[in-house]
């Protein structure tokens, strides 16, 4: 069976997405970020030792990566997370599992006949 090849744009794009999502911290701002709620900066870092200047820099780099979207609200800067991207590597990641289980399922049936 003929698989399509990702583009190397898709594949960049994906590589983006799971290296903003590889930082503990950068995972503990989209946890809190799930609610739907956008939220400041203020907020982001409450109960944690994170600086305002960490979480900048963090939010920067998921949003880089369009995992989260900023909008302005008077002088603050409120940010949320944008799912879109979150939910296309997790096809990816389906698909990715689906072609593991059909090679184990075919070396399964060889080992066995």
């Amino acid at each position: 069976m003929s698989r399509k090849r990702p583009s190397r744009h898709a594949l960049a794009t994906r590589a983006l997405i799971f290296a903003a999502l590889g930082d503990e911290t950068r995972l503990l701002v989209v946890t809190k970020l799930c609610d739907g709620a956008p939220q400041s900066i203020s907020r982001l870092t409450a109960g944690t030792d994170l600086t305002r200047q960490a979480v900048t820099k963090h939010l920067r780099v998921l949003a880089d990566a369009g995992v989260v979207r900023s909008e302005r609200s008077g002088r603050e800067s409120l940010f949320a997370l944008e799912p879109r991207p979150i939910d296309e590597v997790r096809t990816y990641l389906d698909q990715v599992s689906r072609q593991w289980d059909d090679a184990l399922a075919r070396l399964k049936a060889q080992v066995e006949d």
